[in-house]
């Protein structure tokens, strides 16, 4: 829902920082894997209960995730780089909830379950919008720079990265927090469901 706002302003902070790493030669695909490791260490972190260093390792995530890109706009982005992307994002965002799952199943595992749930029903249908959209040759003008169409809803990057960010900081509430967020997500599905059900009625223009 904040994303596209968010967008311009994000940019223009980590452009130093992109500047800097493109001028030493460490390039986009290195700062998405580094970005990965950080953003898998949140598991046994969290489950551990340490939340505070769940939550620095979450924001450190983030931030090689928009480095990365800043990076490929700097130097060549290519369709690796977005599917890598991608792909590794949605499975970090997986990574958190079952990372307090592990912490104690008896509280958190079904509502983490439910989330997980959410979040394959957010992915998938974002994928599969921008699969169709890119056979039919649609852009994404609200993100541009991006590798695949992106479309929103009302729980985006922004949101679930403050939900990561409330959990971390209050994780006695996980489970009623995980259950609002999935809701959201849900949602956010079904607003995807229906406006690819609108935008791909009509048969492709083939030449």
């Amino acid at each position: 829902m904040f994303d596209r706002v968010l967008l311009v302003p994000t940019r223009a902070a980590l452009a130093p920082l992109a500047r800097l790493a493109a001028k030493r030669g460490i390039g986009a695909d290195t700062l998405t894997f580094a970005g990965f490791a950080i953003g898998i260490l949140t598991v046994p972190t969290i489950a551990l209960g340490w939340f505070l260093a769940g939550l620095a390792l979450i924001l450190a995530n983030r931030l090689l995730d928009g480095l990365d890109g800043a990076v490929a706009r700097l130097t060549q982005p290519t369709d690796r780089g977005a599917f890598l992307d991608i792909a590794l994002d949605f499975f970090f965002y997986a990574t958190v909830p079952f990372a307090f799952a592990l912490h104690d199943p008896g509280a958190n595992a079904l509502a983490a379950a439910f989330l997980i749930l959410a979040f394959v029903g957010t992915g998938s249908s974002f994928l599969a919008f921008a699969v169709i959209a890119a056979k039919r040759g649609l852009a994404g003008t609200d993100y541009p720079g991006k590798g695949i169409y992106f479309l929103g809803g009302l729980t985006e990057g922004a949101e679930t990265i403050a939900f990561f960010c409330l959990i971390c900081l209050w994780p006695a509430a996980f489970a009623p927090l995980a259950v609002l967020f999935g809701i959201a997500c849900c949602v956010t599905t079904g607003f995807r469901w229906y406006w690819g059900w609108k935008t791909f009625a009509e048969p492709a223009n083939l030449p």
